[in-house]
């Protein structure tokens, strides 16, 4: 298992009790490793600090506020990179089947896109599949963690260390692109509700309609093809 991926994804879940008992633990965990720089687990200690330190009804308010009532911080990764809601759809249908044929079958309400259960399932494989797949999400993740640092957010650091375990750095236009959407306002609450009712994602076939980074994810994750049999 790679620890690190495991850590990350459990920081970008929804703030409990267990999380709290952790926090304190994570940068040794993190350390251990040595998957991440000192500089990244250093720019993860306020977070584990906050997580560890503050009330959980507080914590789990200031997430709700920050990723489930900002689009443009989702955690549903195909939020990011799919242009209408079919294509997501479809995208998920195939990320679903991934998990199942590696043996994950996600549990609860989120969707197969949420990056804490992709980061759950990449902790299971090998690190160069890891770090191929996140290096296709990678201008997602520079973007995110720049949104966070506008918000003055501690769970900045997490996308930056996401960025860094990439195989690749971003490219700049990628970046650029993906920072073109203009922050949302989580307090309206009104254009919020007309945003979400108007990205109801379908799920159903529809080969044509993933765009090319949500197919270079999947294919990044993909089991490889069996090997021809001889005659």
């Amino acid at each position: 298992m790679i620890v690190t991926l495991k850590a990350l994804s459990a920081l970008l879940s929804y703030p409990g009790a267990e999380l709290q008992q952790v926090a304190p633990e994570i940068a040794a965990m993190l350390g251990e490793e040595t998957l991440l720089s000192a500089v990244r687990i250093d720019d993860l200690a306020p977070l584990l600090g906050e997580l560890a330190g503050h009330d959980l009804f507080d914590l789990q308010e200031r997430f709700v506020h920050l990723f489930d009532r900002s689009r443009t911080l989702s955690l549903n990764l195909f939020e990011h990179v799919h242009g209408d809601s079919r294509a997501r759809g479809s995208a998920m249908v195939d990320l679903l089947e991934t998990y199942r044929a590696a043996g994950l079958e996600p549990m609860g309400p989120e969707l197969p896109d949420h990056l804490p259960i992709l980061l759950e399932y990449l902790s299971q494989r090998p690190l160069a599949e890891g770090r191929d797949t996140l290096a296709d999400a990678a201008h997602i993740f520079v973007a995110l963690a720049e949104r966070l640092d506008r918000r003055q957010s501690s769970y900045a650091a997490v996308f930056r260390a996401l960025a860094d375990l990439a195989a690749t750095s971003a490219s700049a236009e990628l970046i650029a692109e993906a920072a073109a959407t203009p922050d949302d306002d989580p307090d309206d609450l009104e254009a919020l509700d007309a945003v979400w009712e108007e990205a109801t994602v379908t799920f159903g076939p529809d080969p044509n309609a993933a765009c090319p980074a949500g197919r270079d994810i999947l294919a990044r994750m993909a089991p490889p093809a069996p090997a021809p049999r001889g005659n």
